[in-house]
C-alpha cells in the first residue's frame, strides 16, 4: 500500500511539515509505503485555462504535474498538508490542485474511473496563526473537492489554530498524537490485504488490464501490483483505449519490473497473465498461470477480446479467492454515481 503526502508549505520544514512527517512515520511504522512530496519545491505552473483537459482528457503543460498524477492513482492514503494563507491552501499547493482539473475532467467530462478511486481515502492537516471560527472553512471546501478530483474519500481534517512561530505544532498538547491516531484509523483496515502481483512480459498490456480489474472490484480486500519481466516505458495506447470502452482509466499507469514489484511487498500469490515463463524466484509463494486468447488478425477485436476474458478471469479470481456477492461494472457505477 502506498500513503502519499502532498506537503504544501514554502517552509520545508515549519509546523505543517512536522504535522505531515508524524503521520508518515506512524505509517510506516504500523508498514505502510509512504511518499512524501513537497510541492513548493516541484516545478508546478498554474492552470491557464486552456481547456485541453477537457477535450482531450490531458494538461499540456510539460512541468513536473504528470509524475504526481501517477502517484495519486497509485495511492491508497493521501494526506495533503498546508498552513492557512489568506483563508486558503498556499500558493504552491493550490497550482496543484488547480492543475488537477485534468482530473476532474477524466472522471466527469470523459467519464473514466480510476480503479483505486473506490477505495482511496483523503486526509487533510492544517494550521492557522489566528483563531478565527471560520480559520479553515476555505481550505476544508478546497480541500473536498480536491479529493473529489483525484478519486479520494475526505475521511477528516485535522487542524490546528493559533501555530504560527516555527516550532509552535510541537508544543501543542495533542498534535502530534492525533496524526498517529489518524495514520492508525486510516493505515490499518489496509494492512491485512491479500497481496497479489500479476505479471506478463512487458507489463504494457495484459497485468495491467488484470490488476486494474482486481483493484477495481476488490481493492478494499487485495492489495495488488503488476510487473514485467521486460517493462516497457510506456503502457500499451490500445489497451488505454479498450479499457477507456469499459470506462477504466490507464492514463497514468507505468510499466514497472518485477524487481520493483517485489520490492513493495512480497506477494502471496502470483499470476502469470499469458506469460507462462515469466515468475520471479519467490520460494513458497503461489502461482497461477492464466492463458489467453491468441492473436488474431485485427489487433483491435484481439484486445477486446483479451479484456473480456481478463475481466471474466478476475472476477472467478475474487469469488475463488476471498469471495465476494456479483460485480458490478464501472459503466454501471459512473451512472449510479450520477444519480446520486
Amino acid at each position: 500500500m502506498l500513503v502519499l503526502g502532498l506537503q504544501g508549505s514554502p517552509r520545508l520544514k515549519g509546523n505543517t511539515s512536522v504535522l505531515l512527517s508524524a503521520f508518515l512515520e506512524e505509517a510506516e511504522r504500523l508498514g505502510g509505503r509512504t511518499r512524501r512530496i513537497d510541492v513548493a519545491a516541484k516545478k508546478i505552473s498554474p492552470c491557464q485555462e486552456c481547456g485541453t483537459c477537457e477535450r482531450e482528457g490531458f494538461c499540456p503543460i510539460d512541468d513536473e504535474v504528470r509524475p504526481i498524477f501517477s502517484l495519486l492513482h497509485q495511492a491508497d492514503i493521501v494526506v495533503i498538508a498546508t498552513p492557512v494563507f489568506f483563508y486558503g491552501p498556499t500558493a504552491q499547493l493550490k497550482a496543484l490542485i488547480d492543475r488537477s482539473q485534468a482530473l476532474w475532467a477524466r472522471k466527469y467530462v470523459h467519464k473514466l474511473v480510476d480503479p483505486g478511486g473506490k477505495w482511496r481515502r483523503g486526509l487533510l492537516l492544517s494550521v492557522g496563526a489566528t483563531k478565527g471560527a471560520n480559520l479553515f472553512d476555505g481550505i476544508i471546501l478546497t480541500a473536498k473537492y480536491f479529493f473529489d478530483a483525484v478519486g479520494a474519500s475526505f475521511e477528516k481534517s485535522l487542524t490546528y489554530r493559533k501555530i504560527e512561530k516555527a516550532g509552535d505544532i510541537a508544543k501543542h498538547p495533542t498534535a502530534l498524537e492525533d496524526v498517529k491516531e489518524a495514520a492508525k484509523a486510516l493505515v490499518a483496515p489496509l494492512l491485512n490485504r491479500k497481496k497479489v502481483l500479476f505479471l506478463c512480459h512487458d507489463n504494457a498490456s495484459f497485468s495491467q488490464m488484470a490488476s486494474a480489474f482486481t483493484q477495481y472490484y476488490a481493492g478494499d480486500r487485495i492489495d495488488v501490483e503488476s510487473a514485467g519481466s521486460a517493462p516497457t516505458e510506456e503502457i500499451n495506447p490500445l489497451m488505454t483505449k479498450v479499457m477507456g470502452e469499459k470506462g477504466i482509466d490507464m492514463a497514468f499507469r507505468k510499466p514497472k519490473s518485477i524487481r520493483d514489484a517485489v520490492a513493495r511487498g512480497v506477494p502471496e500469490l502470483i499470476v502469470s497473465v499469458g506469460s507462462p515463463n515469466v515468475s520471479p524466484d519467490l520460494p513458497g509463494v503461489r502461482r497461477i498461470d492464466w492463458d489467453l486468447p491468441k492473436h488474431g488478425g485485427d489487433a483491435l477485436a484481439w484486445m477486446r477480446e483479451v479484456r473480456d476474458d481478463i475481466e471474466e478471469r478476475v472476477g472467478g479470481f475474487i469469488r475463488e479467492e476471498i469471495g465476494t456477492p456479483g460485480l458490478q461494472g464501472p459503466s454501471q457505477i459512473i451512472q449510479s454515481e450520477k444519480e446520486d
